[in-house]
């Protein structure tokens, strides 16, 4: 009998649950999956809003520095001495170009530049972003920058950008005083980063190296701007959102006065030395210059090292040295010094005389001390040994003083210390003491020494600005100036009495004193002062030839400094001694007598013959016609003074007027 097939019957009510239970399952996964996710939408969105919103910020908005404008700095009669001038550069974006190497290749040959500089520019190109500008060629003349513009519609992509640098108008004649600006190096950096500036200095490329340029940086600077700008995620510019412009630098007007450069320019031509001119009422320097100089435009876009090389070349007479402010052995420029160190000590009196016989010695020492005069000058007072710079009578008195009085009175004239000028390059030169000499070279003083600094030698140096303060000083009868190149700063502020108009402000340079020299008697100023003035207004005195004939009254002291040590019995002639062993020529001046409105200092470096009456006193003459407008031939021999004829004065415009631009 055959077996019948069984057919199992589907549970339909199982299968349902089955069905409903995944479902229910995949339900809750769903839902705890949606909870998770709106939990994070959420956050995103409400919590971290802020968050991710600064983000997107700061990959889409991107806050670029604006440098400010560097300040001008002007002379006391406002004349410019320091601009900025726009220079032109050839700039191209690459991604503009179909064919870069075509194209520079035609723009070559347009400017005249040589294929080794396209080789050189078409590397530089492949390593850059095509999207952003990159600078082809620098300081283009006006003439290249008037061919390419007529030829501008041939080059898609390329453009003509133009940036502010320093322009210094009178080159060498400023450098020293000003200094200059140059290209921030690394150690610039870490000292801003360092002083916190470094934000400041973002945009900014150069920065003040020398002189006011650098003592003055954080003033003539400015504060940066920003220009808020909107990028897209390659980095390019799409819109600027905003801009906060700039604050430019103050503006620098100062003491000095560029007639009296280009007179002290001239004057010490071909000749290695230094002037300064000082106004004794306020310590205002009016003239500070050192020759040979150089030119600081050289500096502003980078000196090749063969330019460089050939400011340190010895042969050049070391142009990059401030001769204004090193030292100089002082030679007899001191003698009114010591004089007063010794009034006011009891030493001597105006009346107090010696017998010079043309040497002078030591007691028991057999050595004998030439004076100038090999004959010598017979009785001397302390005003014929001003007259006369008689070198016996100071070998005298400093014997009697004894180095630790003179090296103390001394310091109170500044010597051997910082006289506090604004720029930083100046030395302190050395006033030498018994401590000194202990501290440098580990021996005692010798009274031979004591003698050798009573005539403004031996280790004693000074600079000219020490010496044109120490004068600043005695003319001043123990006040003190502290010498400064700063007359006043400006600047562009905004009015608020009236929106969107900007006025000027100027802030005088407030004037330094220091506490002032007493003397025991007043009188022995007078006495002093008297001695210098008869040394440049009586006749056959030392410093009579140079200033006869002038307008104004004038006093002053000359003085020969010997640069190389010369036998007892030897008698010094200039021709026969190398040139740099050649003596030094020194004259100090103030004018007028009576209520002096200007002091100077000359040093001239190994003079061919003659002496500082010969030498450097003619110099400070040119200074004071210059200042006292005195441009008449005062000598009938034009030869002793070539500078006060009316061609010269002429020339000076001249100068003045194409350095400014002026007709």
């Amino acid at each position: 009998m055959a077996l019948k097939k069984r057919v199992a019957i589907r549970n339909q009510s199982a299968e349902a649950n089955l069905f409903a239970r995944r479902t229910f399952i995949t339900f809750i996964g769903v839902l705890v999956l949606s909870i998770i996710l709106f939990t994070n939408i959420y956050d995103l969105e409400v919590n971290s809003y802020q968050k991710y919103q600064t983000r997107s910020n700061s990959n889409r908005i991107k806050l670029l520095p604006v440098a400010p404008n560097r300040g001008l700095i002007y002379d006391r009669n406002g004349v410019l001495l320091a601009d900025n001038k726009p220079v032109y550069s050839l700039e191209v974006i690459p991604e503009q170009v179909d064919d870069i190497t075509v194209s520079l290749k035609a723009i070559s040959q347009l400017l005249d530049i040589s294929q080794e500089k396209q080789n050189k520019l078409l590397k530089a190109i492949k390593s850059k972003r095509r999207f952003k500008p990159i600078e082809l060629y620098s300081r283009l003349s006006e003439q290249q920058v008037s061919l390419f513009s007529v030829n501008q519609h041939k080059f898609p992509g390329f453009f003509i950008d133009a940036r502010l640098k320093r322009y210094y108008p009178f080159a060498d004649l400023t450098t020293h005083s000003l200094g200059y600006v140059a290209r921030i190096n690394r150690k610039d950096s870490i000292k801003l980063d360092q002083q916190g500036l470094a934000e400041n200095y973002a945009a900014t490329r150069n920065i003040g190296k020398l002189g006011l340029e650098k003592y003055y940086q954080e003033t003539l600077h400015g504060t940066i701007g920003h220009q808020e700008v909107e990028i897209n995620n390659q980095g390019r510019v799409i819109r600027t959102l905003d801009f906060t412009p700039p604050i430019p630098g103050k503006d620098l007007t100062l003491t000095l006065d560029i007639e009296l450069q280009m007179i002290a320019k001239r004057a010490l031509s071909g000749k290695r030395g230094a002037v300064v001119a000082i106004d004794p009422r306020d310590g205002g320097v009016l003239a500070m210059y050192s020759n040979p100089s150089f030119d600081g435009n050289l500096f502003v876009h980078g000196i090749s090292s063969k330019k460089y090389k050939k400011l340190l070349d010895p042969k050049s007479n070391k142009p990059l040295l401030n001769r204004a402010v090193q030292g100089y052995p002082p030679a007899s420029t001191i003698k009114p010094l010591l004089a007063l160190t010794g009034l006011e000590e009891g030493i001597i009196t105006p009346e107090t005389e010696i017998y010079d016989p043309g040497f002078y010695q030591l007691p028991g020492i057999e050595t004998k001390r030439r004076d100038w005069k090999r004959w010598g000058h017979g009785k001397v007072n302390l005003t014929k040994s001003l007259e006369q710079s008689c070198n016996i009578y100071y070998y005298d008195l400093a014997y009697k003083l004894g180095i630790t009085r003179i090296s103390k009175m001394m310091e109170k004239f500044g010597f051997g210390e910082y006289t506090g000028i604004d720029i930083h390059e100046e030395s302190r030169a050395i006033m030498p003491s018994v401590e000194w000499k202990r501290a440098r070279y580990n021996q005692n003083w010798y009274t031979g020494e004591t003698l050798s600094v009573g005539i403004g030698q031996s280790f004693w140096t000074v600079t000219p600005l020490q010496l044109s303060q120490a004068v600043s000083i005695l003319v001043n009868k123990g006040e003190i100036k502290v010498p400064h190149l700063l007359k006043a700063t400006k600047e562009v502020i905004a009015d608020p009495k009236s929106e969107g108009s900007q006025e000027q402000l100027i802030t005088e340079y407030e004037i330094d004193e220091k506490p002032p020299i007493v003397l025991s008697d007043k009188k022995s100023w007078e006495i002093v002062l008297d001695g210098l003035h008869n040394t440049v207004q009586k006749l056959g005195a030392t410093g009579y030839n140079a200033f006869k004939g002038s307008k104004y009254d004038a006093a002053g002291k000359t003085g020969s400094a010997q640069t190389a040590n010369i036998a007892q019995d030897e008698k010094y002639d200039a021709k026969k001694v190398k040139e740099n062993k050649r003596d030094n020529a020194m004259f100090i001046a103030f004018a007028p007598f009576e209520s002096p409105e200007i002091v100077v200092a000359v040093a001239i470096e190994n003079v061919a013959e003659g002496g500082g009456g010969a030498n450097a006193a003619p110099v400070a003459r040119q200074i004071m016609d210059q200042y006292f407008g005195d441009r008449e031939i005062v000598s009938t021999d034009k030869s002793k003074h070539p500078l006060h004829d009316n061609v010269y004065q002429q020339n000076i415009k001249k100068e003045l007027n194409k350095a400014t631009g002026t007709q």
